[in-house]
């Protein structure tokens, strides 16, 4: 499907799109790709929800009976190539598959690894983490690049579709832990494995049938010329110089104005990373809080401790459109791309110390259990954080990198969450050396002082950005 597919661009141009057939008049690639990315969240956050409690779990309670130091190790490592491998996957798609066959080969491979982890031997453990790991670095970056491919860059509807698209995302990651979580926890813990596997499956069915529907996507992708001196020729760069004017040259096979885009991407990329290693404590730091110190009695049933992981996705799925609208309702006094970013460090910065008279009650091993309204409360802050920054996050990417590396760049900013996940899982293995108190105050420093940085970098950024907002 990508090969061959120059022919509606005219003379190796770049075929506009004029798709609006889908829903509330977006293209009607996007419902595929919501879907597809939708299951494979399910899949990704259903076994996410429990991982660190299967194994910290006892053998006699069927799970693997690792310390904390241990389990939080792996989750970090696991949870963060997740998203490291992305890089790989977007220059296999740039270079040689292609985003669709990626997609789907990653999907594969993916359900392929839950249903390895179905298996109760050890090495199966390892190995179906491995899977999962090789097949979401395909799919994950090469999904996103497909559905800024069905805009042109100044579509107006581009930030909205993103929107819906991460409606998909959450819509998946509120399902998963309360399904896989409760089969779990509750049945068997590979019951809970499978159901992930499942879940995965129904993605690429659903991928592979509305195949055509992206066609589009891929055919503006396929279409993108290779760089060349005629490519290069003197046009005008939104808000930035000219590519003939002085400081406009190319270099390395990149102009000027190409360079500072790829800059401001880093420098969002080292900001995003603060900001993921608070809001990835969800499953790892504060899932084992929820599982050990929370109340979680409800009329008389146990509520399954995995089930908390899906409050971050469902304040998303009630505040996204909030969010959405009051973008649009500010217009031109919409903040800027990197003062949504400082907003969701300062927001992520204090749902932790809210979170500190929490750890302060808990502490010294009193057996105190507390109300887990204060993680509801918390997670209402990260989330609020989150829309400032994630979405808007995918799209200023795809629109800041230059085209022949999107899938590359896309990578890069996943490299982002690689990194958070992995302090995410650092931290968690320090909850039984450092005190909780500590530990939420620390993490809450470091993300209200990176907040004040970049406050203060904002008007620098927007010059690297060059006129993209």
């Amino acid at each position: 499907m990508d090969q061959g597919m120059k022919r509606a661009a005219g003379e190796g141009g770049v075929a506009p799109l004029h798709d609006a057939g889908g829903w509330a008049g977006h293209p009607r690639g996007l419902s595929t790709l919501f879907f597809t990315e939708m299951w494979e969240r399910f899949s990704y956050y259903g076994m996410r929800a429990f991982l660190i409690l299967y194994m910290t779990a006892a053998p006699a309670a069927g799970g693997l009976g690792f310390d904390v130091a241990r389990a939080g190790s792996i989750y970090g490592t696991y949870t963060g190539s997740i998203w490291l491998v992305t890089i790989g996957g977007g220059l296999v798609a740039d270079r040689w598959l292609g985003a669709y066959r990626s997609v789907l080969i990653g999907g594969i491979i993916i359900a392929l690894g839950h249903f390895t982890l179905a298996f109760k031997a050890l090495p199966f453990f390892y190995a179906g983490l491995t899977l999962i790991v090789l097949g979401t670095g395909l799919l994950k970056p090469n999904a996103t690049t497909m559905l800024g491919a069905l805009y042109d860059a100044r579509d107006a509807r581009r930030d909205a579709g993103f929107s819906i698209f991460y409606m998909g995302i959450n819509l998946g990651a509120f399902i998963g832990p309360l399904i896989a979580g409760a089969l779990a926890q509750r049945v068997d813990w590979h019951a809970g494995f499978a159901c992930a596997g499942v879940g995965m499956t129904f993605g690429l069915v659903q991928y592979v049938l509305g195949r055509e529907r992206l066609r589009p996507a891929a055919e503006r992708m396929a279409s993108i010329p290779a760089p060349t001196a005629a490519s290069r020729a003197p046009v005008a760069a939104a808000g930035g110089p000219s590519e003939a004017q002085p400081g406009g040259a190319a270099v390395a096979g990149f102009t000027r104005t190409e360079w500072m885009r790829m800059l401001a991407v880093f420098v969002f990329f080292l900001f995003a990373t603060l900001f993921w290693g608070a809001y990835e404590q969800a499953a790892s730091t504060l899932n084992l809080f929820a599982d050990r110190h929370t109340d979680r009695v409800v009329l008389g049933w146990s509520v399954p401790s995995s089930w908390n992981v899906s409050i971050q996705a469902m304040f998303v799925i009630i505040l996204a459109p909030v969010f959405a609208l009051i973008w649009t309702r500010l217009g031109r006094r919409e903040p800027s791309t990197p003062m949504k970013f400082a907003l969701g460090l300062l927001l992520a910065g204090v749902s932790f110390v809210l979170l500190l008279p929490a750890g302060w009650m808990v502490q010294g091993g009193s057996g105190v259990l507390v109300s887990p309204l204060w993680l509801f409360a918390a997670y209402f802050l990260q989330v609020c954080g989150e829309l400032c920054l994630s979405p808007v996050g995918n799209s200023v990417v795809t629109k800041l990198a230059p085209a022949r590396v999107v899938g590359l760049m896309m990578g890069v900013w996943f490299l982002s969450i690689a990194a958070g996940n992995k302090l995410a899982g650092w931290a968690a293995g320090l909850t039984e050396t450092v005190s909780l108190p500590d530990l939420f105050g620390g993490i809450a420093a470091v993300n209200i002082g990176a907040a004040v940085i970049l406050f203060l970098l904002i008007r620098p950024i927007r010059n690297l950005m060059g006129g993209v907002h």
